[in-house]
């Protein structure tokens, strides 16, 4: 892994400029001159930071409970023992709010991360205390890492930090955040490349266990499918097909985030009848119904800096959908092209490349499998007829902050994107 690329004794002259607005000796690295820019717009006090407060220790364990990142723990002991000091080192797994849910290391290096309140139950996302490594993974969804006067906050620039993004390996969903951070003379630069892995084999592992679930279901609900009549699945609670009825067989199908039994309308599959099974859904297609008939409806929510949403609503019922960081980007190009826009152009507005047409294809294939009956191509658009409604931030800087896509950045710096 490569060193950070700037003179360590260079970074408190580059943070004083950066804050007063001055030209920096040497710029930043931008991804960490972006956050400092968004933890300023803040408010942020740089030299001691904001106060932190700490959830209950029931609210804490209710959070490990609903988590799926405690079955992994023993993955990420392992994978960080023999080269992580747990003498000088913390070992921190967040939730994807950037709560810490789990720490480990030595006394006295726990004594140090409590005087910064970096306890178990803290929020260390970048707007609660700065740029850090939890709260910039969070942001930017990659690995990264935070090296002492990189830290928006004075009292943090005695660490070095490593973070990694933790990710559902059923749906892609942001889990939370493996972070391991150290005094600066420790500073290791194959940390990053270390967290990184583990973080990988992390996921890997639940993964696995997925899998697993997925054949236990399938053993009780193949039976139950030999005696149906008619088109139905049988999937476990994220879509995952176990087995399948009456029609070509489905890798998953996208369900509601809240999904209960009753009508449902599914924009892969139409309208369905949704009957709860041990761990899953049996999933049956309504008969006699127009299945191509979109909602009348779609609220595409980027108003929060962390999460996404696409909901649709009509007739035949509602539904909606987290979003990944690219799909959402997606989206908002169509969104703010209702007449719709070809390959080449969505490329352009994604990647400053007209050329790179095959990943756009390939990311709107993917999408328009979740969203059937909604999304039209030739060129690519939102379904004639249907309503769209687009939520954004407050704040036109806030919108999917981690995006360097030319569109959402000419959004951001308030340039018109409407064509």
């Amino acid at each position: 892994m490569k060193r950070i690329p700037i003179d360590a004794g260079l970074l408190p002259a580059i943070r004083e400029a950066a804050l007063a607005g001055a030209e920096p000796p040497v710029r930043p690295r931008p991804v960490i001159g972006e956050s400092w820019h968004r933890v300023r717009r803040h408010g942020l006090d740089p030299d001691t930071g904001g106060s932190v407060a700490l959830l209950s220790v029931e609210e804490v364990e209710h959070l490990r409970r609903a988590s799926p990142l405690g079955g992994v723990l023993p993955q990420v002991r392992e994978g960080l023992r023999e080269a992580v000091d747990a003498v000088r080192h913390l070992i921190v797994v967040s939730d994807a709010e950037g709560r810490v849910l789990w720490r480990e290391g030595g006394a006295g290096v726990r004594r140090s991360a409590d005087r910064l309140g970096f306890e178990v139950g803290a929020s260390w996302t970048e707007e609660r205390v700065g740029t850090n490594g939890i709260g910039l993974a969070l942001v930017e969804r990659r690995p990264v890492q935070v090296h002492s006067a990189e830290h928006f906050v004075r009292t943090h620039h005695a660490w070095t930090c490593a973070a990694a993004p933790l990710h559902d390996p059923r749906d892609g969903r942001l889990l939370g955040v493996l972070n391991v951070s150290g005094p600066v003379p420790a500073f290791n630069p194959a940390t990053l490349a270390l967290v990184t892995a583990v973080a990988k084999v992390s996921e890997a592992e639940l993964r696995a266990r997925h899998w697993e679930s997925v054949d236990r279901l399938r053993t009780v609900a193949s039976p139950m499918l030999a005696r149906l009549g008619g088109r139905a699945l049988a999937v476990d609670r994220d879509g995952w097909t176990a087995a399948v009825t009456g029609m070509a067989p489905v890798s998953r199908v996208v369900l509601p985030l809240e999904a209960a039994p009753g009508r449902v309308w599914l924009p892969s599959l139409g309208p369905c009848t949704l009957e709860p099974l041990p761990d899953g859904w049996l999933v049956r297609l309504d008969r006699g119904v127009d299945e191509d008939v979109p909602p009348g409806r779609l609220v595409l929510d980027l108003s929060r800096p962390r999460t996404w949403t696409v909901s649709v609503a009509g007739a035949a019922g509602q539904w909606s959908h987290a979003l990944s960081p690219r799909h959402a980007e997606l989206l908002y190009v169509l969104a703010r092209h209702r007449a719709g826009r070809t390959a080449a152009q969505l490329a352009a507005d994604l990647f400053g490349d007209a050329s790179r047409t095959v990943t756009v294809r390939a990311e709107l294939s993917r999408l328009r499998r979740t969203l059937a009956g909604v999304l039209s191509h030739r060129p690519y658009r939102f379904a004639d007829g249907l309503e769209v409604r687009l939520l954004e931030p407050e704040s036109p800087e806030d919108l999917l902050p981690a995006s360097t896509a030319p569109l959402v950045l000419a959004a951001r710096r308030g340039l018109p994107v409407d064509r």
